[in-house]
């Protein structure tokens, strides 16, 4: 029974998400890129196709698990108390990726681009930490396989973020550096990449 609320916990999480958290902060993307105009494009056919997978692993997955039932076969069980620890995880998860949207405002893209009026973000959660919606997806993989206690919907999440992680972040940094130079260098040394730094 507690397996279903957590199923429940997701669920209504990733609704959160999508409608509270992500599609206001792409509207205003997209009616910045409207008035302002792209100085850096860095995107690429392999960075469209690893997007496409992430959300493959963290939202139509998961979701398609929870509301069908489907991969029952892969399901394994934990102890009540991990579930627990997932539902404060994955709370801990939405907050920090509305928190780093809240903070980064204008400045956010969902690509690998600069645009005019672009500046950098020290201040709130960026304050500790380079990129902490990255650290945000990852709270949420860490949570995913708590509350989804299954092989397949529980780490699917995570086996496609991996790859987003590790191709991604190193280009999303050096395209920084060329665009804001010393100053992002600075900030590089005295904040975490997705581990506060104090």
């Amino acid at each position: 029974m507690l397996g279903n609320v957590f199923e429940v916990v997701f669920l209504i999480g990733l609704l959160v998400y999508l409608f509270g958290v992500y599609t206001p902060q792409r509207w205003r993307l997209r009616r910045d890129e409207k008035q302002n105009r792209i100085t850096d494009d860095r995107d690429t056919k392999l960075d469209y196709l690893l997007m496409i997978l992430s959300f493959v692993g963290w939202q139509l997955i998961p979701a398609v698990y929870v509301l069908t039932g489907w991969w029952g076969f892969a399901d394994y069980h934990l102890p009540t108390w991990t579930g627990w620890v997932g539902v404060v995880i994955f709370l801990l998860s939405l907050w920090l990726l509305w928190r780093s949207y809240a903070d980064i405002g204008r400045n956010w893209s969902a690509s690998l681009q600069t645009m005019e009026g672009h500046s950098l973000v020290t201040h709130g959660v960026y304050q500790r930490i380079r990129h902490p919606t990255y650290a945000g997806v990852w709270l949420w993989a860490i949570a995913q396989p708590l509350l989804l206690q299954n092989w397949i919907a529980g780490f699917a999440h995570l086996v496609f973020f991996v790859p987003v992680y590790v191709l991604r972040v190193p280009r999303e940094e050096q395209m920084m550096l060329d665009h804001f130079g010393e100053e992002y260098r600075e900030y590089m040394e005295r904040t975490g990449r997705v581990i506060p730094r104090f």
